[in-house]
């Protein structure tokens, strides 16, 4: 079978193309249907279905029909999408797209600083691949929540899914470590990336 030429133009030219990618690259081990990727990514239907044709032209993903994968039965008439892992590029991708991630956290975490005064604030949930952790983002400190809701909402705009976040202000952060709260623990135990701490000072 001939491969049709490599284009540049079909790898990065949408939002949603660059959230598809991102999506597939982080799960690479997962499938995923059509209707799952657009709440996935938040997009419309169309759109998901015109980028995908446009990945799978490019044999970054794969078309399938139905069958077996990981632990995930599939219905034998259901067309489902995977990453090719064996793309030429595709160590390449996922290694920027990571990077891309960490240039979109240190976004986060400057624009969260503008608008408040902020004494911790640490990724940690599926950020840091432990989904059994309840949020992903932990901020301790002084914002409006208004002003959290739009940063956040503007970061959840540039990755592919919703994040959970806890914003807790000093005094009960201080006061649930004190007494060892249950939650609090769960997340300074565990695996976590601390982007900022002023607490420790």
């Amino acid at each position: 079978m001939i491969k049709k030429p490599f284009k540049l133009e079909q790898m990065f030219g949408s939002k949603t193309r660059a959230r598809l990618m991102g999506l597939f690259l982080q799960h690479s081990d997962d499938a995923f249907f059509v209707r799952e990727l657009t709440r996935r990514i938040g997009a419309q239907l169309n759109s998901v279905r015109r980028e995908l044709k446009n990945l799978v032209e490019l044999d970054l993903l794969s078309e399938k029909l139905g069958g077996q994968i990981s632990s995930k039965k599939l219905s034998e008439k259901k067309r489902y999408y995977t990453v090719n892992k064996d793309f030429i590029l595709f160590e390449d991708l996922r290694a920027l797209f990571q990077k891309v991630q960490i240039l979109l956290k240190q976004n986060l975490v400057q624009e969260i600083e503008q608008k408040g005064k902020i004494d911790y604030l640490a990724f940690t949930g599926r950020f840091v691949d432990a989904p059994d952790i309840a949020t992903d983002i932990l901020i301790v400190g002084a914002i409006g929540q208004a002003d959290l809701e739009k940063v956040i909402g503007k970061f959840e705009a540039e990755i592919p899914y919703e994040i959970n976040y806890t914003l807790m202000p000093k005094d009960e952060f201080l006061d649930r470590r004190q007494v060892a709260d249950r939650f609090l623990f769960s997340i300074l135990n565990g695996e976590k990336v601390v982007m900022i701490d002023r607490l420790s000072r």
